[in-house]
């Protein structure tokens, strides 16, 4: 059983994700760049949509040595420090000719990692400025596709155990990211032993205090 969406289904996803993304903070306004993420403490809103455009930039510019590494993700940070949140969405917008072409030719499931990685840090963004939304996007669905796809590859019983829950989507999608504290993982009703035992095996982390969303 495959638990991937198509190609082309993945590709539309995150076409609608940016433009998502964009329209959401080009109505927040410049004001709220250096608001900080809570969900990554290191960075602010810019930085995070930093590394939103620095993706899709390097895969263009073929700057794969690294890849997902802080400090290939920190190079993307870095290079867009001296630039307005505002421009840097210009950017990301104007980048959709080039690469959105690409991504239904993306290997599987790199194409819907990609998609995970950016869906996480759209509901991180929303967190930390107050918009909640996009809960049943497209974008979720290839996220929790590729979360599930994972686990079903793993023997651990916690992976299996996982694999078959049955909750709130946008809940299981947010707790195996590492965006749920130990409390909020128990209170959607998963096992938070087996969640930490998946987590545990992820460049990711479980939050130590609970972060509203």
């Amino acid at each position: 059983m495959t638990y991937l969406v198509s190609p082309d289904e993945v590709a539309a996803a995150y076409t609608e994700l940016r433009t998502r993304v964009i329209a959401l903070l080009r109505e927040a306004g410049e004001g709220v760049a250096n608001t900080p993420v809570p969900h990554c403490p290191a960075w602010t809103v810019k930085m995070a949509v930093s590394h939103l455009v620095g993706v899709p930039e390097d895969v263009l510019s073929g700057n794969m040595e690294g890849v997902t590494t802080e400090a290939w993700t920190q190079a993307q940070v870095d290079r867009h420090s001296n630039d307005s949140l505002m421009s840097i969405l210009d950017a990301w917008e104007a980048m959709g000719a080039t690469i959105d072409p690409m991504l239904p030719h993306f290997p599987v499931p790199v194409n819907s990692q990609f998609v995970f990685d950016s869906c996480t840090h759209e509901h991180d963004i929303r967190a930390a400025i107050g918009q909640a939304g996009a809960r049943d996007s497209q974008s979720v669905r290839v996220a929790l596709g590729f979360i599930r796809n994972m686990l079903s590859q793993r023997v651990q019983p916690e992976a299996q155990e996982l694999l078959h829950a049955t909750i709130n989507d946008f809940d299981f999608f947010r707790s195996l990211s590492g965006r749920r504290s130990v409390e909020q993982i128990a209170e959607c009703g998963l096992n938070t032993s087996a969640v930490q035992a998946v987590i545990a095996s992820m460049p990711l982390s479980i939050p130590a205090a609970s972060i509203p969303e």
